[in-house]
């Protein structure tokens, strides 16, 4: 496999199809509160019962199944894939994820992707990079990109309210520690 750059900094990878060379971006589908780990840092490794001969940019999409907090049916970042191990205790494959830096794993302006099992292929056209490589909630101009981009695709669960019922409250708080 060979990497082109396209769309300024986004490295791609060709693939020769037919006569035609066509630019895309090889794609995996995970759960969306796994890549909202991912692109806050909090999660490096990507565990999988199977493995690939691919190394480099591989486009996260977010499953369509929802879960609080996150994204789903869209992509948002590329993740470096540096390096896959076999884990004989967890019995997985350990994929490493390189750090959200310029270089390495980036996100990307949001992208509406469906789903699919293993790797595929994703056309390199539609991905775009974000004018931030990390996230950083510090940044107002970040915090603005994020409240437009990311916030409206986040999964919040409306909650349930039986009407013409007092709120529950915990037990614990029924009770005063009496010295």
């Amino acid at each position: 496999m060979k990497y082109q750059v396209s769309g300024g900094s986004i490295p791609s990878v060709t693939i020769n199809k037919k006569s035609n060379e066509e630019i895309v971006m090889k794609a995996l589908s995970i759960h969306g509160n796994y890549i909202m780990d991912i692109i806050n840092g909090n999660k490096t490794i990507e565990y999988r019962t199977w493995t690939t001969n691919y190394r480099g940019p591989l486009l996260l999409c977010a499953s369509a199944k929802k879960y609080p907090n996150s994204i789903y049916g869209h992509a948002i970042c590329v993740a470096m894939i540096k390096d896959i191990e076999w884990n004989e205790e967890d019995q997985l494959y350990y994929w490493h994820i390189e750090p959200f830096k310029k270089g390495g794993s980036y996100l990307i302006e949001p992208l509406k992707v469906k789903g699919q099992l293993k790797l595929y292929n994703v056309d390199d056209k539609l991905i775009k990079p974000a004018p931030f490589v990390k996230v950083d909630h510090n940044d107002p101009e970040f915090e603005n990109w994020y409240n437009q981009k990311i916030k409206p695709l986040l999964y919040i669960p409306k909650r349930k309210v039986k009407r013409d019922v007092e709120p529950q409250f915990s037990k614990f708080k029924k009770f005063h520690i009496v010295h």
